[in-house]
């Protein structure tokens, strides 16, 4: 009977001292994550990994280097959560300025993408919200990996449009597609309207 309870106390110990390592080990993994430092570093790995390259260049295969293409299907993926639709890209020339639509009808979404290396202008802003208003869609997006310039943030404003710059984009991928994503807490990025959408 001693050696039941010496072994079931034995037991709880070792299950605390693991819990306790966990713990240690997802409060490491969040400080890693949260840093400015790290989101502006996953922003620029995902430029890397989809840009468009102007020479061929030779990769190692420790590095992940899509087609450039394959950014609208990524984005689309991540972003399914968040608009509460299932994604659908358009084909990938005539697209009129519409990369990604969500749901049909009154709560359609439309979604345009860019992977640039610098600011984005308002342009592309202007055509996805003339296509919103050509298909009565009741938000838009507009993906960046970089950011965008003062007159993009100007002209998006009251247009319902939603602005991912690369460090939102990296913020979105983490609380809702990595493996780690449990061990953080979801902050949601500065313009974040649609959460209280309706579904």
């Amino acid at each position: 009977m001693e050696y039941l309870i010496i072994a079931v106390l034995l037991g709880l110990l070792i299950f605390q001292w693991k819990n306790r390592r966990s713990l240690k080990d997802e409060e490491y993994y969040r400080q890693i994550t949260v840093t400015e430092e790290f989101k502006k570093t996953i922003a620029l790995g995902l430029y890397q990994r989809f840009c468009k390259e102007v020479e061929e260049k030779r990769y190692s295969p420790t590095f992940l280097k899509s087609d450039p293409l394959d950014f609208e299907h990524f984005i689309a993926d991540v972003l399914k959560h968040k608009y509460g639709f299932e994604a659908f890209v358009t084909k990938s020339s005539g697209d009129f300025g519409v990369d990604i639509e969500h749901g049909v009808g009154d709560g359609k979404v439309l979604g345009q993408v860019k992977c640039y290396r610098e600011d984005m202008g308002y342009e592309p802003i202007a055509i996805l919200h003339s296509n919103m208003v050509k298909q009565n869609a009741s938000r838009g997006y507009v993906v960046s990996t970089a950011g965008f310039n003062e007159n993009a943030r100007s002209y998006a404003e009251g247009l319902n449009i939603d602005l991912i710059n690369g460090i939102d984009l990296v913020e979105l991928w983490i609380n809702h597609k990595s493996p780690i994503a449990k061990t953080i807490e979801y902050q949601p990025f500065k313009n974040d309207k649609s959460d209280t959408m309706s579904m």
